[in-house]
């Protein structure tokens, strides 16, 4: 079936082969105007042929009413149209045929064949019935009329419902290419829509894991000291006072600056309302990130781990929402691995860190190897967090066990050991039992991983433990 220049936009609502029924009564419409016209035309045939009316007028109903299946069949309906010219029957459905088949997609070459059949058939006709009036004396004119009028009426007859025909198919067929190209718009905006809630949800993912890490690397670690603390305290408050307010003003200042730290991250999520994405994860992995010293007294260690899952849920949250105004979601993530601009730990406080462990009972050795020098900031933070939890599993895992702590700078890279020796089936730290979510060495290997590193954990053949690390410099 061919298309005639309606659009398919309601198919198999009409009839038969119509897509639609103002098609249908439109073409019903034409047929009856074509047979009336050929059935009037009819009569005059009759005369001429010496035939009855009666089958002159039939015949012209019947080759009139050919015009119903245009759409269906436009070369049909032009052949019968070029059969009855002689007639001169047919004028309408010449007209229509010829304007059907031109906007139709049959090829050029068919309908330039039938165009000069046409053409050729209603010159031919024209000049015989002009001439034949010439020669009887019904028209007084000169030679020149006969083939002017012929060649005019044949052209008339043609070429507009040809041009016409060509005209509507070719805008059809424009119309028709935009509005695909509009619905291919539409479908990739979609799905530029559908990827980009999918990186805004893959960005929201990646910052509550990233603020997941940085309160366990920060908290647990402080608050894993304050309990060892509290527990010798426990043990020496009697024999030995003078120590024991010592270690109680350590357990203090450890909670205040635990306290200190959890106020700056409450700080940044109530000043980042409406701010761009960016500032705001900067601003909270700068909290996060300020460890130079150690968490809570007693009581406040518990206010500080009850704590924990509420900032982080609520850094989280903050830091999606920010970003998901500011565009900037996946720049973020990438941009510092394990911390946004502002201060942070770096390795200049390892001396600290490790006097911390060793001030809470552990025998630790720190070694450096190789020419110390700047690196960038995320990996300086990197390598200090994954000692930090290192030291912190000793004390969850392995409490009195001695531990040794390598720094080694490279040509090209920084890497960093941590291993200790197998625990003492009986110690001083034997008592305290620390909680271990056993997100400690994901997180480091996270870290690790996200600066392009390789991290390995393991068990040693002595019975010990060893966590070792190489970031490219």
């Amino acid at each position: 079936m061919t298309t005639t220049g309606e659009e398919h936009t309601a198919a198999g609502t009409g009839p038969w082969w119509w897509v639609r029924w103002r098609s249908a009564v439109l073409d019903a419409g034409l047929a009856l105007a074509s047979a009336a016209e050929c059935g009037g035309e009819g009569v005059r045939f009759a005369h001429d042929a010496g035939l009855p009316v009666p089958i002159g007028v039939v015949f012209g109903v019947i080759a009139g009413s050919v015009l119903l299946v245009r759409r269906k069949w436009p070369i049909a309906v032009v052949l019968v149209s070029i059969a009855i010219t002689p007639a001169q029957m047919g004028f309408l459905m010449g007209l229509v045929g010829l304007y059907t088949l031109a906007a139709s997609e049959l090829p050029r070459r068919i309908t330039a064949a039938l165009a000069a059949m046409s053409f050729a058939g209603m010159l031919i006709v024209t000049f015989v019935r002009t001439h034949q009036g010439v020669m009887s004396g019904d028209v007084t004119m000169g030679d020149w009329f006969v083939p002017f009028a012929s060649i005019t009426t044949a052209i008339g007859m043609t070429a507009p419902p040809v041009l016409l025909g060509l005209y509507m198919g070719a805008r059809r067929r424009l119309m028709e290419s935009l509005r695909e190209r509009a619905d291919s718009l539409e479908r990739e905006l979609q799905l530029l829509a559908e990827r980009a809630e999918e990186r805004a949800e893959w960005a929201r993912s990646e910052e509550r894991t990233r603020i997941a890490r940085e309160m366990h690397d920060v908290v647990a670690h402080r608050v894993s000291l304050m309990v060892v603390h509290a527990a010798a305290l426990q043990a020496i408050a009697r024999k030995d006072p003078e120590k024991a307010v010592k270690n109680a003003a350590l357990v203090g200042d450890m909670g205040r600056q635990a306290l200190t730290e959890l106020r700056e991250m409450l700080g940044v999520l109530r000043s980042g309302n409406g701010a761009d994405g960016r500032v705001s994860a900067a601003s909270s992995s700068a909290a996060l990130s300020s460890s130079s010293s150690s968490s809570s007294s007693s009581s406040a260690s518990g206010a500080a781990v009850a704590a924990v899952p509420l900032a982080a849920v609520g850094v989280a949250a903050a830091v999606a929402a920010s970003r998901a105004v500011g565009g900037s979601g996946s720049g973020v993530v990438s941009g510092a691995g394990a911390g946004g601009v502002g201060e942070g730990p770096c390795l200049a406080e390892l001396d600290e860190l490790v006097g911390q462990s060793a001030a809470a009972g552990m025998v630790v050795a720190l070694s450096v190897e190789g020419d110390v020098r700047a690196y960038a900031r995320e990996i300086e933070q990197t390598a200090y967090r994954v000692v930090q939890e290192a030291l912190t599993n000793v004390h969850k895992h392995a409490a009195g066990a001695k531990t040794y702590v390598r720094l080694a700078h490279r040509m090209s890279e920084i890497a960093m050991q941590v291993e200790n020796e197998c625990p003492p089936e009986v110690g001083a730290g034997s008592s305290v039992r620390l909680p271990s979510g056993g997100n400690g060495l994901l997180g480091m290997k996270e870290r690790v991983a996200a600066l392009g590193g390789v991290f390995v954990s393991g068990p040693t053949d002595a019975g010990g433990f060893r966590v070792s690390a190489v970031i490219p410099a």
